[in-house]
């Protein structure tokens, strides 16, 4: 455990990507099975754990230490696993031989609720304040230390000399502490196969349209709809889908997947339908009431069928297409339509254009609710992992803007947990009152988050735990992708991509936005 350990806190302080991939893979290559498995499961979002609330955690804090103490620690430092950590008070006498990680992994399994309190406390006992750390992150499922699942994969193929590509192919197919996957890239078997079961390939990834002009004899152009990526994949009976990172979203989505039933693997846009008699799709607000529902009900399916807009095919009846030219796949992709059922699944049109101006012309002039902008894609691209410069490009619309008050922060995490990131702000309503409209942690550079942090910290009305409430005269120029009509928020809007553009010190905040000019806007 202490060399896990020892990994988490020096990738929560480093920003360097190739650092982080030297630290990962120095790990997995000199870590003991099947610690370095877990560990890797962890990284990627694969450890499944029964839950360690933090109420528990305050609980068995507030038995050991001054409750005073703990609340203004707490609020100093910002994150709960660290401030508890640390105030954790060490045992007198000879402490208990460290836990390896693959004991603190057995133990939290196996976790009832009943047992969880004197389980955990004699794990912190036996841990340094490193430790109680790597532990508390783990048993809470909450890492956030900057590295994403991909990450950690390319860092074991880098470390192991084998293809990222390759270890995607199967990942799938296998199960921590990936014992199989280990043996293969220290050369005892041969690489492990998915089997004739339903597996994850990787997406195709575009990169950003900036000053470039496109050929359109060259390239081919569809619009970019704003739902959330998705993989349909058939073998043997069994369908899967899977999210842009990889996860199995199947058991979220069930009337897509019990609709699919082709043997084929299909990349597409998932939806929802608007107006199910036109076969319109909803904004994304829609499409959220889906997500996150691991066995959505029956009211759910009805009020918000899923379906999936497809544009890709990476195969079709076992034979692999991803090496054929985009044109190619397209036809084959369009052979298949008329066999997948109508209600949850068609084919994304292409937008026709006379030159690159009209096309600009095209994207600028749409602003419908599932539309973010455009893709271009050349035409001759085979279907390849990651982002590859001159094959796709993704276009999107000019963001929205409005001007808004600043009225909570709170402090950050990782790296930004001593300070003040995450801004809640709002808009005027007709009786003069600010109504929360959008919460933003990104967009400013890393001079503009010390001004702001500072601003916070010298216009604080009130103290809410890590949470401080601020006068109301910072106004702050919000950009966002879309808005859209919400029952669930005070203002009756939810922002799409909420960033800050602008810190407008220039602006009073009794000229920032109403909500009813954002109500306009909503879609």
């Amino acid at each position: 455990m202490f060399a896990f350990a020892a990994l988490l806190d020096a990738l929560l302080y480093t920003t360097s990507r190739n650092a982080k991939l030297q630290l990962i893979g120095d790990y997995l290559r000199t870590a003991p099975d099947p610690d370095r498995g877990w560990a890797l499961a962890a990284l990627t979002g694969g450890l499944d754990l029964k839950s360690v609330q933090p109420k528990l955690i305050r609980e068995l804090i507030a038995a050991r230490t001054d409750p005073i103490l703990f609340e203004m620690s707490h609020d100093f430092v910002g994150d709960l696993a660290e401030t508890v950590s640390l105030l954790w008070p060490d045992v007198p006498g000879i402490k208990p031989p460290t836990p390896s990680l693959d004991e603190i992994v057995q133990q939290l399994t196996a976790l009832s609720r009943a047992e969880a309190p004197a389980v955990v406390a004699a794990l912190m006992d036996r841990l340094d304040p490193q430790g109680r750390y790597a532990l508390l992150k783990l048993a809470t499922g909450s890492l956030r230390i900057g590295v994403s699942a991909r990450l950690a994969k390319t860092a074991l193929a880098n470390a192991f000399s084998i293809d990222v590509e390759g270890v995607e192919e199967v990942w799938h197919g296998l199960v921590p502490p990936y014992t199989l996957l280990f043996d293969w890239a220290e050369g005892r078997t041969a690489q492990p196969t998915a089997g004739d079961v339903p597996v994850f390939r990787p997406f195709m990834l575009a990169h950003p349209l900036e000053e470039t002009i496109l050929d359109l004899a060259e390239y081919v152009a569809e619009w970019k709809w704003d739902g959330i990526r998705v993989q349909l994949v058939h073998v043997a009976g069994d369908t899967r889908l899977y999210s842009r990172t990889g996860d199995d979203i199947t058991a979220s989505f069930p009337d897509v997947a019990i609709a699919f039933n082709t043997h084929a693997t299909l990349d597409g846009e998932l939806l929802v339908r608007g107006d199910v008699q036109k076969g319109e799709a909803a904004s994304f607000n829609a499409l959220q009431q889906r997500l996150g529902r691991k066995a959505p009900p029956a009211k759910t399916l009805a009020e918000y069928p899923a379906f999936v807009r497809v544009y890709d095919a990476l195969s079709i009846t076992g034979e692999d297409l991803r090496a054929l030219p985009w044109t190619e796949r397209r036809a084959r992709l369009e052979a298949l339509m008329p066999h997948l059922d109508a209600s949850r699944f068609d084919i994304s049109a292409i937008v026709d254009a006379e030159d690159f101006p009209a096309l600009l012309a095209i994207r600028d002039g749409a602003r419908d609710a599932a539309i973010e902008g455009l893709m271009l894609k050349r035409r001759d691209s085979p279907y390849v992992a990651g982002r590859r410069t001159g094959l796709w490009y993704k276009w999107k619309r000019q963001a929205l803007t409005c001007d808004c008050v600043m009225m909570y922060a709170q402090r950050g995490h990782g790296k930004r947990s001593s300070f003040y990131s995450d801004y809640t702000f709002g808009c005027w309503s007709p009786e003069g009152d600010l109504l929360p409209v959008g919460k933003a942690y990104s967009g400013f550079t890393d001079v503009e988050l010390a001004f702001l942090d500072k601003w916070v910290r010298s216009h604080t009305t009130g103290r809410f735990g890590p949470v401080r409430e601020v006068e109301k005269s910072l106004v702050l120029e919000v950009a966002f992708d879309s808005i859209h009509a919400s029952k669930r928020h005070k203002s009756g809007l939810a922002m799409r991509f909420p960033r800050i553009s602008r810190i407008r010190t220039d602006k009073p905040a009794h000229e920032a936005d109403l909500v009813e000019t954002l109500l306009k806007m909503a879609t």
